[in-house]
C-alpha cells in the first residue's frame, strides 16, 4: 500500500518539472538567457494531443506535430533581422541565437548551429522519397524543419527551420551608463 501512494505523489511531480528547467529556478515562457546558462538536463515535455491542438495555432500544430511546413517566404521570421533568441513554440525550450542565422535565400529562417547540441535531435527523414535530415526539438519532440550540408562555416550546416516552429524573443535594450 506504501509503494502505491508513493507514486501517486511521484507521477505528478514528473509533470510540474516537465515545465522547468532542471537544476535551477524556473524562467517564464520567452524570457531569454540568451544561451548564457547550460541546462543541466533535458527534461521531456509530454502532453496529450488534445493539449498540444488547445496549446498551439491549427498551424503550429500542423508544423510542430504533423512536421508539416510552410510556404517559402511566407514564415514571419525568414527575414527577422533583430537580435535575440529562437525558442520553440511548443515548450520554450531555446533553440538558436540570431548570432548564427544567416540569408540563405531559401525563405525559410536559416542558422548554421543550435544554441547547443543538446538542444535539437536528428533523425532521419525519407518522407518524400529522398533521405533528409530531420530537426526536433529535444525537450518536446516537436517538428521544427530540416538540416542540410549546405551551410556557412564555421559548420558547413544550414538548420533550415519553419517560423511556425518559433517563438522568437528580443534581447532586451541595453540601459545607458550614467
Amino acid at each position: 500500500m506504501k509503494t502505491y501512494m508513493k507514486a501517486i505523489v511521484v507521477v505528478p511531480a514528473l509533470f510540474t518539472l516537465g515545465c522547468t528547467r532542471v537544476g535551477g529556478d524556473p524562467k517564464p515562457f520567452g524570457q531569454a538567457d540568451n544561451g548564457s546558462e547550460k541546462q543541466a538536463k533535458i527534461v521531456k515535455v509530454v502532453r496529450t494531443d488534445a493539449e498540444w491542438r488547445k496549446l498551439l495555432t491549427p498551424e503550429q500544430y500542423n508544423i510542430t506535430r504533423q512536421a508539416g511546413t510552410e510556404r517559402a517566404f511566407t514564415g514571419i521570421y525568414w527575414n527577422n533581422h533583430k537580435r535575440g533568441i529562437y525558442r520553440c513554440v511548443a515548450c520554450g525550450q531555446e533553440l538558436f541565437s540570431s548570432k548564427t542565422k544567416f540569408e540563405s535565400g531559401t525563405g525559410w529562417p536559416s542558422f548554421w548551429a543550435p544554441l547547443a547540441k543538446d538542444r535539437v535531435t536528428l533523425r532521419e527523414d525519407d518522407s518524400l522519397g529522398e533521405v533528409r535530415t530531420e530537426v526536433l526539438c529535444s525537450r518536446c519532440d516537436s517538428h521544427l524543419g530540416h538540416v542540410f550540408n549546405d551551410g556557412p562555416q564555421p559548420t558547413g550546416e544550414r538548420f533550415c527551420m519553419n517560423s511556425g516552429a518559433l517563438k522568437f524573443v528580443p534581447d532586451s535594450p541595453k540601459t545607458k551608463k550614467k
